[in-house]
């Protein structure tokens, strides 16, 4: 990896402005804090649903509307746009999104929705953790990083190990929080595996001697479009919470 961990987040807020990259990951991580620990069932099911709401809306402007916008544009100005957006977006939206998917998991638990807590919790962590850190390595060109190993090796052995000693017990869901969880799972890895690595790689190519705005455009331009893609993934887990409550679709 070019730079350090830290090296990278303190360049990125920099850029984004610090009071900007401080606010928007300390409130939603002070939300969810909240929501695990003192809140009510109502309180939790506010911060899960508002979370969800700014995650979707976010996604969904992007991919409906400001992808568009600048697609019409050429590299440069296409790069310049991606230059200001990237910093703020690498901070705000994986913020929303951990918020938003631990909140939910939690609220499933706390529901009643997984009948065993282990079990799920444990196959869900993998198939999240695993495809996630693998795309990392790839799109960051990790592999040979004992930085990226260390984590990866981690991960894999002690996720497949807890998936291991819990899989044999267990039990049916319903197929609507199946669906929930094939979406959720497909939103984390797009998030975590795509998105935010193509974030840190407009970064890189920012700060490097001699910045190639084509490079930053396209990268950013698939963010665009990969952000219209999570929009429509939330939409449709919207509607599967919507039947999961009220037992229909809404039309």
């Amino acid at each position: 990896m070019a730079t350090t961990v830290r090296e990278t987040i303190a360049g990125m807020a920099q850029r984004a402005n610090p009071a900007f990259a401080v606010a928007v990951v300390a409130i939603p991580l002070a939300a969810l804090g909240y929501a695990l620990t003192v809140a009510s069932l109502q309180g939790h099911t506010y911060v899960h649903v508002m979370a969800g709401v700014l995650w979707t809306g976010i996604d969904v402007f992007i991919g409906a509307v400001l992808g568009p916008v600048i697609g019409g544009l050429d590299e440069e100005e296409s790069a310049a746009v991606f230059q200001r957006l990237t910093p703020k977006t690498a901070f705000l939206l994986p913020s929303l999104a951990t918020v938003t998917i631990a909140s939910g998991i939690a609220l499933a638990l706390e529901l009643g929705y997984l009948a065993d807590r282990e079990g799920w919790l444990a196959v869900f962590t993998a198939a999240n953790l695993i495809p996630i850190l693998l795309l990392l390595g790839w799109r960051l060109d990790a592999w040979r990083d004992w930085r990226w190993q260390v984590p990866f090796g981690i991960a894999t052995v002690g996720s497949l190990a807890w998936v291991a000693t819990t899989i044999g017990d267990l039990p049916a869901i319903e197929p609507a929080i199946a669906v929930a969880l094939a979406i959720v799972t497909i939103l984390s890895v797009q998030g975590f595996g795509f998105l935010m690595p193509g974030e840190l790689r407009i970064y890189r190519e920012m700060t490097s001697a001699s910045p190639d705005s084509g490079v930053i455009a396209a990268i950013g331009k698939q963010n665009a479009m990969l952000g219209g893609v999570q929009g429509l993934f939330q939409l449709l887990l919207i509607l599967d919470m919507v039947y999961l409550r009220y037992g229909g679709f809404p039309f």
